[in-house]
């Protein structure tokens, strides 16, 4: 990681390492805001109720499912941006697309509509696991975090005492569950990414190109990734991976969670 931090601000300045930011918070919009209102729907679907007090009662296995059918549709609905985001990180000098446009109109004109959902199966795939035990879990933390405020205030006999969950707490639990979630479903994004990439004719100080149609399907990249780059291969990228995705993940929990209390305090 440290050597890739010194080869893009040496060969591309500071901007580079906001290469593809645009794609991101193109597909970072849509995306959490399908997945949040999904999982909004199934979770008062479940309960009986939309209040998120009578959510955390929810079952493990129904927040698991929940969660899993929500990143489903959100990947759905924002996977070309994510495209687009990876070929532009990962293109390099020299640029191979200047702007967001004109990799939209190539990937178009060479490998038609379909090209814009390139990887999306393993993507798929990956969301279901990542998604439900980023979900799962976090409900399970907090609901354990809570479980435990209210042991705390018993100990003290406190009968003024807050026993709710703080912003600091439900931090820790959206860290562990994005941690979680990542260490375990990262082969697959790995997988997800040689797809995206496949054809990029980039400069081969930025890694082996991905010739076009390198693999047949998602099981055969698995295959030919751990034969050629052994198990380690499915884990390359791992460490800026979750140092990204993790308090990525705890700060948009904490965010919801708020905003998502005072938009019910003012309807209601």
């Amino acid at each position: 990681m440290v050597q890739a931090t010194k080869d893009i601000f040496r060969d591309e300045g500071l901007p580079g390492f906001w290469r593809g930011n645009v794609p991101a918070l193109l597909m970072v919009m849509p995306y959490t805001a399908i997945q949040f209102t999904v999982l909004h729907k199934l979770k008062t679907f479940a309960a009986g109720s939309s209040k998120s007090e009578d959510h955390i009662n929810l079952s493990p296995y129904l927040s698991y499912i929940s969660g899993a059918l929500a990143g489903c549709a959100a990947t759905v609905g924002s996977y070309p941006f994510d495209l687009l985001r990876t070929i532009l990180a990962s293109q390099g000098e020299p640029k191979v697309y200047p702007t967001m446009s004109s990799a939209f109109l190539d990937i178009i004109r060479t490998r038609g509509a379909r090209g814009l959902y390139a990887g999306l199966s393993p993507t798929l795939v990956e969301i279901v696991p990542y998604a439900g035990l980023q979900f799962g879990t976090y409900d399970t933390f907090k609901r354990w975090t809570l479980a435990w405020n209210r042991s705390q205030l018993s100990k003290t006999n406190s009968i003024n005492g807050d026993d709710g969950v703080s912003s600091f707490q439900l931090f820790l639990c959206g860290l562990a569950a994005g941690t979680c979630a990542k260490l375990v479903c990262h082969p697959l994004d790995v997988v997800k990414k040689r797809f995206q990439i496949e054809g990029l004719q980039r400069h081969p100080r930025y890694g082996a190109r991905v010739e076009h149609r390198a693999y047949r399907n998602m099981f055969d990249a698995l295959r030919r990734i751990t034969q050629s780059e052994g198990l380690a291969g499915l884990y390359k990228g791992i460490v800026p991976s979750t140092v990204k995705a993790a308090p990525a993940g705890a700060v948009t929990f904490v965010a919801y969670e708020y905003i998502s209390d005072w938009l019910e305090s003012i309807w209601t």
